[in-house]
Order: C-alpha cells, then structure tokens, then sequence
C-alpha cells in the first residue's frame, strides 16, 4: 500500500491551469524559451558542470538547520545539501507533484492500516566528513527536530502522530537513555520504522520534509548546529553567517550512484542574505545573480521591464499555490468575539489587496477560501461575499453588513488593533496599507508593525505571549501546503495541535473542535475521494470560525536569467522555481 505515492489526477488538471498557455513567445522578440516556458517543463537544459550559482534573498532563513526551518524556500533549498527519506521530482508543472524515493530506496511500506511505515535506506551514502549515512541518523534528526524545546521554528506532525514512550520522551537533549524514542525502530543501519498512534494515510509525503534529513548524534550542537551542518547532499556549507552569506561547495564524498535524482552541476553556490528586494531584481536583469530564492517574483517597480519585449521570454507567470491571508487572532480583544472577526471580513478590501501586491498578473487571484484551487480537496464557496462600488472601493452594502457585525460585538464605532508584515517584503507592507486604509471605513483603525521575514515567525507574530502583549490582532503571512493535499496546506495554519509557544503558524491561534475532528478524521481514511472531499468540507468550517481572512491565491512574474540552467517552476514548494538541479551555463 503506498496511497499518494502519484498525486490524484484532480489536483494534476487543477495545477495545470497554471500554464496559462504556457511556452508561448507571445508578446515577446527575445531569444529566450519563452514566455510561461519554465511552468510545464523544465528549460535551458544542461548537463554541464562546473561556474558558480549566485543567489540572493531580501532577508535570512528562518534557520538554514533542516531540523529547525519552514520557509517553502528553504525545504527546497536544504535539499543541495541533505536528503529526506523521500523528495518531489525535481522536474517542472504537473510532474513536480510526485513523491519519489531520495534517502530511501522506495516510497514507504505501509501495514497496521496505515499505522506502520517502514523504509529502507540506499547504501554507500556519505557524510561530508566521510563517514556513513545510518538509519539512527534518520531517527536522531526526527527526534531533534519534533521532541526539543530548543528547535521550534519547524512542524509536530511526528511529534503528534508518533506513538510515545510511557513516561513521556523528553526528547534528545533531556533524555538520559540511548534508545531515544521507542516508536522509531532502526532494526539495522539501512531499515526504519515509524510507529503510529493513528493511521496517517499521506505519509509518504510527511518523510519529504527536512525533517528527515539524517543528522549524526555526535555532531548535533544544538541551536548551533545551523553554523556546523553534516551534510548528506552533493553539497557541503562552507560558511554560514547569518544576515550575510552562506556559501556551498561539493561533498567531496557524495557518490552519484546513490542519489538518481541530483545533477550537482555547479562547483560553488553562494547566497547573499539580507539584500534590497529592488537591487535583487535589477542585478537579476543585469546577469550577475542568478536567483531570488525566496521564490515571490520580481517587485512591482520591475514588472514592466521584465515584460518588456527583450525579456518576456525569460518571464514565468505560474498559479504559485500560495494563499496569502490575514489571520485574525481569536484571544486578542475584540477578535475574540466573532462577529467582531466577521465584521474584518467583509470590510477588507481584497481587490484593494490584490491590486497593491501587483494586480491580477503578479499579485492573483482574489481568494474567498483558504485551499488554493491548486491544492487537492479545494472546494469553491463564499460565506462572506463582497461587491465593489463603480468608482472603486466596496459598495455600501458590503460596508453595511460589516457595521452590522461591529454592532454584534459591541464595537459600533469600529475598533483599534495593529497589523503586522514583513519590513523586507515591500509588497506585502503595501497590502497591509491597502487593507489599513479599506477598514478605516468602517472605524476599525490599525497600526502596521513591521518584522524581518527571517524573525517573523520565530520572535513575533509566532509567538503567542508576543502577539498578546502587543496586542497585534491582524498578521499578513502567505502559506503554501507542506505537501499538495488539503491536510497538507491546512494543519499547521488551522489545528489546535499547531499552537506553539514560538516559530508556530497557527497565528490565528485557532483551536475548533469541529476543525480538528474534521481533519484528524480525513487523514485516516484511506478512501482518497472520501479525504479528498473532507478536506473542502474542513475549509468551510474554517471559514466558518472567521478567523482567517483570504486574500489572494498567489502568481507572481518570475524572472529565469540567461545564464541559469535547468529552471523550472515546482508546484511541490509552493510554485517557486525548483533548486535542485539548476546550474549555469557559462
């Protein structure tokens, strides 16, 4: 039994829409692959090695540790130097979608009703420093990484699923034994079996997480690991500081014969962090960078460039798979009382936000539900509807039912809280004003409170006792699916069980019963139409509580310089382009 191991074909046709007619020149006299090129196939195709790829991103990782990192773009990053039990094919469109074996030799095997996985490591695969990859290794990094207070910015799913010892573990740095976890067996250096306390019928797609990927005990260093990481990967990190560069040269140890999926084009690869969006963008254009990895597209000021005729063949205009939304606090006053939540929801202004992250081609879609359309289980609907006067703006309609709500909860003059955005990301601070100035009309007055993207999860907004002593009622985040299932884009934004003391994405801090029924139920059944269906069904009791407001289901113009190799759009992290196998051609 290896349920998902191919995604369903409803969500294959529902990410094909992505295309927008993808490969054509249209618009476009340059000698690139053309326009939309890169979102169905993979182009400029090359097997040549050798150059330095040079990337760069507006802020820092959360933390480049496999074990203690979220960002869509850091998973896909973390693979050149570490390899989970399984990964996406590194390939571009539809074909992205599908799990394969990395670390492991083939996709899990499943037994017990899906309560039991067990998967079997490749043999020969090397360290940096040399020494063999084991199965304790697998086992220590997902021990590390779920069961320690120290790494916080990552998932609990194995924390919460994994049977526990009795008493409970204390996790790596607290436990006194050598046996760690009992529910993870290592019968032998190449087999490991993880041990459920509930059927999980998607977990092919969980071990695909840097969460799996190997760390040996004896080099664990903690929150400092991130400096000294042991790599598994072709590549090795040669330096990492933090708010200024990583550097990345070959695993002198890494052998092709166990990893099929890996090029390891490039000799070097560098990332210069905490860099001005703008300047990014304007050396992308000049051929001395290679890649934002960040993965949001150019900013506003460059649109028009990148369209332009001499460089629209090098533009990709994908369905990203991120929604991004407002989440609204449920125990920061007054948006503890729902119809105070409701009121936020019809007074937002979305085509406002739409228009100030880039307008339909580069902002996209207004949302009304929290699946993507490109996520499997998405179900069209829309509780709180709302129409735009002639002139712009809402019409008094909509305006009117959200003083109604303000009436409800006892605010009849609006309210005041703040919203946050990311200080490095000038177009989601541009949303949270567009938002700002469409809910003053309604006296609900907000203050923005900017953070560093690198620290917004794990020292503000993700923090509870932070949010509620600052009283930030409103936080702007965007939110693409650990994998391309509705469980997968939902848990960690939605479920009780996600609340963290810090790094957490449960921002709305909402905690429903019917919620989590509804999705602890879903990932057990094994009828994928049955989960498939619960999982819409889900979203609209999300909706229901009010407490997250969608805004846009993401595009971005994305820009693929002449000199980068083998770029193509993964709709696996979220539909930014796919670093694995990128290389440069001269």
């Amino acid at each position: 039994m290896r349920p998902f191991a191919v995604l369903a074909a409803g969500v294959l046709a529902a990410a094909g829409l992505a295309a927008c007619g993808g490969g054509d020149d249209e618009g476009g006299s340059g000698s690139g692959p053309g326009y939309n090129a890169g979102v169905n196939e993979v182009v400029s195709k090359s097997d040549k090695k050798g150059g330095t790829l040079k990337l760069a991103t507006s802020d820092d990782w959360d933390a480049p540790d496999p074990g203690n990192t979220y960002y869509a773009f850091s998973q896909n990053f973390a693979r050149l130097y570490g390899r989970g039990l399984t990964t996406f094919d590194p390939k571009a469109g539809d074909a992205s979608l599908k799990v394969v074996p990395d670390l492991a030799t083939d996709l899990g095997q499943a037994s017990d009703g899906g309560k039991t996985w067990t998967y079997k490591l490749r043999t020969g695969v090397k360290y940096d420093d040399g020494s063999t990859v084991t199965s304790k290794d697998v086992k220590y990094a997902v021990e590390r990484s779920n069961f320690s207070e120290e790494l916080q910015n990552g998932p609990k799913y194995f924390k919460q699923y994994l049977v526990d010892n009795d008493p409970a573990y204390k996790g790596p740095y607290d436990d006194k034994s050598d046996e760690g976890l009992k529910s993870i067996e290592t019968p032998d250096d190449q087999t490991i079996v993880f041990h459920l306390n509930e059927p999980f019928q998607e977990f092919d797609y969980l071990v695909a997480m840097s969460q799996t990927m190997p760390v040996p005990k004896a080099k664990d260093t903690g929150l400092k690991y991130e400096s000294a990481i042991v790599s598994s990967g072709p590549y090795k990190v040669d330096n990492y500081t933090r708010g200024k560069a990583m550097t990345l040269s070959r695993n002198p140890h890494w052998n092709q014969s166990t990893d099929p999926i890996r090029k390891a084009l490039p000799d070097k690869i560098e990332v210069q962090l905490k860099q001005n969006a703008d300047d990014i963008d304007q050396r992308l254009l000049a051929g001395s960078l290679d890649m934002d990895i960040t993965g949001v597209g150019v900013q506003s000021g460059t649109q028009p460039k990148v369209l332009a005729a001499e460089q629209k063949p090098y533009v990709d205009n994908p369905v990203q798979g991120f929604l991004r939304f407002m989440s609204l606090n449920v125990h920061v006053k007054p948006l503890d009382n729902k119809h105070c939540r409701i009121a936020v929801q019809y007074a937002t202004d979305k085509v406002a936000a739409q228009t100030a992250y880039g307008g339909p081609l580069a902002g996209g879609d207004v949302a009304t539900t929290v699946l993507p359309p490109t996520v499997a289980g998405y179900s069209k609907f829309d509780l709180y509807p709302q129409k735009q006067a002639e002139g712009g703006g809402l019409d008094q309609a909509t305006l009117a039912k959200a003083k109604q709500e303000l009436q409800q909860c006892g605010q009849p003059n609006g309210f005041t809280t703040k919203i946050s955005a990311r200080s490095d990301r000038p177009k989601e601070v541009a949303m949270a004003q567009a938002i700002q100035q469409s809910l003053a009309k309604v006296g609900i007055k907000t203050e923005i409170v900017q953070f560093p993207a690198g620290d917004y999860f794990s020292k503000y907004v993700g923090v509870p006792k932070y949010v509620h002593d600052h009283g930030i009622g409103m936080m702007i985040m965007a939110w693409a699916a650990d994998w391309p299932t509705g469980y997968g884009f939902l848990q960690q934004i939605v479920h009780g069980e996600a609340i963290k003391p810090s790094g957490g994405n449960n921002l709305a801090e909402l905690d429903d019963p019917g919620v989590n029924k509804a999705l602890d139920d879903a990932i057990q059944n094994p009828d994928e139409a049955a989960r498939l269906k619960a999982y819409g069904e889900a979203d609209k009791l999300v909706m229901g509580t009010a407490a997250e407001v969608p805004l846009i289901y993401a595009k971005a113009l994305m820009y693929r310089p002449k000199r980068a190799s083998n770029v193509g759009i993964t709709y696996s992290y979220g539909g930014m382009y796919d670093y694995l196998n990128m290389g440069v051609t001269e």
